[in-house]
């Protein structure tokens, strides 16, 4: 599959040479005098926009007695803010998560010996603390990691929570699901995630089989085994870590997240101490093979955190990972993994990430002053401030961001699938909520096209099963895709119309369509591809029978020469 990749991508992008070149520079940039302090296995970092003025800002974790530190992004310099949040707890986790799906940016953090914390903003930048009133008031769990995802497809995003606490301590990995009242359930057992303790530091929503059902990976330290949540579609997940091959028992560390070799299959990384670490590669068939050893990424040192990112723009994801190892003569204390666009993955010469001599832990990318080229920040423990590495790599290559803003789906676009085609050769992003070690990466999904100078489209995929295109995007900026407002979708300033209810259905839903969308035909196909019913939308308000199909995921696809809609149908029988 990589060789096909590699061909047509050679044809098309030429700059697959350019050599990647990062400065560090966190104290001109104004970030001096900050590290995470002395605390349990360090903590993580969010480069993430948290007002929402199109700059990525950085919320930095801390020790004990410590604040968490936010500096806005203020046109590419960064100024600490009090943002009114006295959290002087060791947190593990900082992470912007809109729960509420008004629009703005709530905080969640975590913490080892302390209670997890949920503040909520008002809009105004305004926090209140309403971990209580949420239910998401435990103490003394040792949480590490939070991954937000919507597991049940019903608009809200779920909480995900690990605990690194191991057998007979009573403590637990928990599922939380969002009731959409502000407040959440423990559904971990009814859901079928275990109750033992494993150790687990991280965890991550993802859809690894592209079944349109978010699924959980899970890193677990020292502990009997990783484990694979697959998600059955009912509420339910059942643990498929040894069937899938991704059930390892090592000392890891973290989940990164990503489609590595532009296959439409999300990969995993996982790091690892000097045993190595693991880069599982997406069979396509539910299935995955270990390929860091042969593809270079082993790194062997005490691995943290790492990130997926094309430093170059030109088409290719590389690899950052950072290290607790701080002596050269016996680990690498970090690695940048350049991806050749065959697989192979080499650390360059002359990069400007070397003699990194600090014990790190979280990292994450962002774009310091919106150029286009993906940035990196890394926090370290005492006595090193943060590095905040600023991409200066040489070469012209062209490049697009893309962020989504959901109206069905969750507004975050959290689990939505984001496809770009360059000469009419694609790249696949997917969007998560809590990555790497307790990272949290820009709010855009950067995309390199190297010397391409035309975007054929933007396609998203939504968790609610909506398809956004957008033709022929401008190159060299950066776009918000609203769900349902993709071509296909809006017509001049006249909203096209396509609702199904009920959904989940039983024997029959109703469809009902704008003026725009009569006389169209609408296909049902099932999560196979197969077309199982075909029907012509005659009337605004129609109604289809669905006695025959089975329980299940279907697609709908409402078409005419103008726009092509498509939703997804969960039929319970």
């Amino acid at each position: 599959m990589y060789q096909k990749i590699i061909f047509c991508f050679l044809l098309s992008i030429t700059s697959l040479n350019a050599q990647v070149l990062f400065s560090e520079e966190a104290s001109s940039l104004g970030c001096a005098n900050t590290s995470y302090g002395t605390g349990v296995y360090g903590g993580g970092i969010a480069f993430y926009d948290f007002d929402g003025d199109g700059w990525d800002d950085l919320t930095i974790s801390s020790d004990e007695g410590l604040p968490v530190r936010f500096y806005r992004n203020v046109n590419g310099q960064f100024v600490l803010v009090d943002l009114g949040i006295n959290d002087l707890q060791e947190n593990q986790t900082v992470q912007w998560v809109d729960f509420d799906n008004d629009g703005d940016s709530d905080l969640f953090t975590t913490s080892v010996h302390d209670d997890n914390r949920l503040y909520e903003n008002n809009g105004q930048m305004q926090f209140t603390n309403i971990t209580f009133e949420a239910g998401l008031q435990i103490i003394n769990n040792w949480s590490f990691g939070s991954s937000w995802g919507d597991y049940n497809n019903d608009g809200l995003l779920d909480l995900f929570l690990t605990s690194h606490r191991g057998p007979g301590s009573g403590y637990s990995n928990k599922l939380f699901r969002n009731n959409g009242n502000g407040t959440f359930t423990d559904v971990s057992v009814q859901a079928g995630i275990l109750q033992d303790g494993y150790y687990t530091f991280c965890a991550a929503f993802f859809d690894y089989n592209k079944d349109g059902w978010q699924d959980i990976y899970v890193a677990s330290d020292h502990s009997p085994d990783n484990h694979l949540y697959h998600n059955n579609g009912d509420g339910t997940f059942t643990e498929v870590g040894n069937t899938t091959g991704t059930g390892i028992s090592i000392d890891a560390m973290s989940t990164t997240i990503d489609d590595a070799n532009n296959d439409g299959y999300l990969d995993i990384y996982v790091t690892n101490t000097s045993a190595g670490n693991v880069f599982f590669e997406n069979n396509t068939n539910g299935t995955f093979s270990d390929m860091a050893s042969a593809n270079g990424t082993l790194m062997q040192s005490w691995s943290w955190g790492a990130v997926f990112l094309d430093g170059s723009n030109n088409g290719f994801k590389d690899l950052y990972v950072s290290s607790w190892e701080v002596d050269p003569a016996v680990g690498l204390t970090s690695a940048y993994y350049y991806n050749d666009g065959s697989g192979n993955y080499t650390i360059p010469t002359g990069s400007g990430l070397y003699n990194d001599h600090a014990e790190s832990f979280g990292n994450a990318i962002g774009d310091i002053n919106n150029d286009g080229y993906p940035d990196i920040a890394v926090l370290n423990q005492e006595p090193h401030d943060i590095f905040l590495y600023r991409n200066l790599s040489a070469g012209n290559n062209n490049w697009i961001k893309v962020k989504l803003e959901g109206t069905e789906s969750n507004r975050q676009g959290i689990g939505s699938w984001i496809e770009i085609s360059v000469n009419g050769e694609s790249q696949y992003n997917y969007t998560l909520c809590g990555e790497g070690y307790l990272g949290q990466n820009s709010s855009y999904e950067f995309f390199g096209i190297g010397d391409a100078t035309e975007i054929d489209y933007v396609k998203v995929t939504w968790l609610s099963g909506i398809v956004d295109i957008i033709d022929n995007p401008a190159i060299n900026t950066h776009i918000t895709v609203t769900e349902g407002l993709g071509l296909g979708t809006q017509d001049g300033d006249s909203l096209v119309t396509f609702r199904i209810s009920p959904n989940p259905a039983n024997d029959r839903v109703s469809i009902s369509v704008s003026s725009e969308m009569i006389g169209s035909p609408l296909k049902i196909h099932n999560v196979n591809g197969g077309l199982v019913q075909e029907t012509v939308i005659d009337s605004s308000l129609s109604e289809i029978f669905l006695p025959e199909f089975s329980s299940g995921v279907y697609f709908v696809t409402l078409e005419n020469n103008k726009h092509s809609i498509t939703k997804k149908l969960l039929i319970n029988n």
